[in-house]
């Protein structure tokens, strides 16, 4: 399939989020075809996060539109279509890695076919399965995150840095993750410094520029 009769995904036109009466970032337009990585780049505080966020539904934008799958973004579209992987775990400390993915898999849904302790040793936790999350390094929080993503059936993922945390190892399993995700016709956002290479797949580039300063007043 081309990438122009590749279904799009995610479509923003016009999408603008301000705080405290400064731009964060926008007005914003951008697509996301199926088979597609977009590489979200910018310094520290150029929006990344809140991006991510914003198109989670986790914030509100100040202006624009936001489509998934050629439909508005409603919540419901958000669940059925979205799976994000944010800076924290969103993990209970007091469950185990493999109570924390069927607990989110209750929540979320799983991909037809997916065990959880395949999805375990996919992300090398192979032997971790009844470790409560409190005793993971924060490495290994990152790779159980992974786990849950791989279990999503969404076929959009929201990945915000997905390599922090990771050694070389944990860098290339992202990369093959991604990689398999496009092949099966999902879709990928991730937010970078620019510090790791984006993964071999077809990738459009949106460059935030640096964050707004409040003018120095006399």
């Amino acid at each position: 399939m081309s990438a122009d009769s590749a279904p799009v995904l995610l479509a923003a036109r016009g999408l603008r989020f301000t705080r405290d009466e400064l731009p964060v970032f926008g007005p914003l337009d951008f697509e996301l075809n199926a088979g597609e990585a977009l590489l979200v780049q910018g310094d520290n505080g150029a929006g990344k996060t809140t991006l991510l966020r914003v198109l989670a539904g986790l914030l509100r934008a100040d202006a624009g539109t936001l489509a998934i799958a050629g439909r508005p973004a409603r919540p419901q579209a958000r669940a059925r279509h979205m799976a994000y992987l944010g800076h924290l775990p969103g993990l209970k400390a007091d469950l185990s890695a493999l109570e924390n993915l069927d607990y989110l898999c209750g929540l979320h849904g799983r991909r037809p076919g997916l065990e959880l302790e395949q999805a375990l040793a996919l992300v090398g936790l192979a032997g971790f399965e009844d470790a409560p999350l409190r005793t993971l390094s924060a490495g290994q929080k990152k790779r159980l995150g992974l786990a849950r993503l791989w279990l999503s059936p969404a076929p959009l993922w929201l990945l915000d840095e997905p390599y922090a945390n990771l050694d070389l190892d944990g860098i290339r399993l992202v990369n093959r993750m991604v990689q398999a995700h496009l092949h099966a016709g999902g879709a990928a956002l991730i937010t970078t410094h620019g510090a790791y290479a984006a993964p071999p797949v077809r990738t459009r580039l949106l460059e935030l520029p640096p964050p707004a300063r409040a003018e120095a007043t006399a």
